[in-house]
């Protein structure tokens, strides 16, 4: 089965490398997702949660599929609040892996949304992999506006987890699902091999391609 699991990882990966290799094109896609789920105010991340936490990660079009074994792929980046914790951060690219036993034919596609509550949890999401739930603590998201699920999952996780598919927008668990730094898509957009901590806790200045998405990300969590 270890076996099996791991051909299906090789042959996801190996597609996505094909089909998504423009990491500029991916933060666009980051972008809209992220924009689409924040303009639907009763359907979406509460905003109060946004402005507490600490990084966020945004993975669109998520891959899932396979036959008996379910596999879970994708590319997206990580932004994290700046020294003065008002602003966002360059975006660094993040790979999230994940697997699933069960009964499943065929596959569709999960945008995938995580908050990164505090400090400890943000030390975990710079390391060069960690598994959630296993490695940090996680929690399915609580969805639109302010609720006392919303203070209380604020306040015992270190990690918010949400995603849509097919229109459909939710907390999830994703525990089990391990995320690493993409290393070939930050040497595409920034130009260089530098490591996703030295983006998101230094003075790197973002490229061209990430002004929309950070623009986003100001607009629904700025900290006055």
């Amino acid at each position: 089965m270890r076996f099996r699991l791991t051909v299906l990882f090789a042959t996801m990966a190996g597609l996505l490398s094909a089909a998504d290799s423009d990491a500029a094109k991916r933060l666009a896609a980051a972008t809209s997702s992220f924009k689409e789920v924040m303009d639907t105010p009763d359907k979406s991340i509460p905003q109060t949660l946004l402005e507490k936490a600490q990084c966020i990660v945004v993975i669109p079009g998520e891959k899932a599929g396979g036959f008996i074994v379910g596999v879970k792929y994708g590319r997206g980046f990580a932004a994290c609040r700046k020294k003065d914790g008002v602003g966002w951060s360059a975006p660094a690219a993040m790979r999230i892996e994940g697997g699933s036993f069960g009964f499943q034919i065929g596959g569709n596609e999960t945008d995938v949304f995580m908050l990164i509550m505090n400090q400890k949890g943000m030390d975990r999401l710079l390391s060069t992999k960690f598994t959630i739930g296993g490695d940090a603590t996680a929690a399915a998201g609580p969805v639109g506006r302010s609720t006392q699920a919303e203070t209380d999952a604020a306040l015992t996780a270190e990690i918010l987890t949400w995603s849509r598919s097919r229109g459909l927008f939710a907390g999830v668990s994703l525990n089990g699902s391990t995320l690493r730094e993409d290393a070939g898509w930050n040497k595409e957009l920034y130009g260089k091999d530098i490591k996703n901590r030295d983006i998101v806790t230094g003075d790197t200045a973002p490229p061209a391609a990430a002004s929309d998405f950070l623009a986003e990300l100001n607009k629904y969590s700025s900290r006055k």
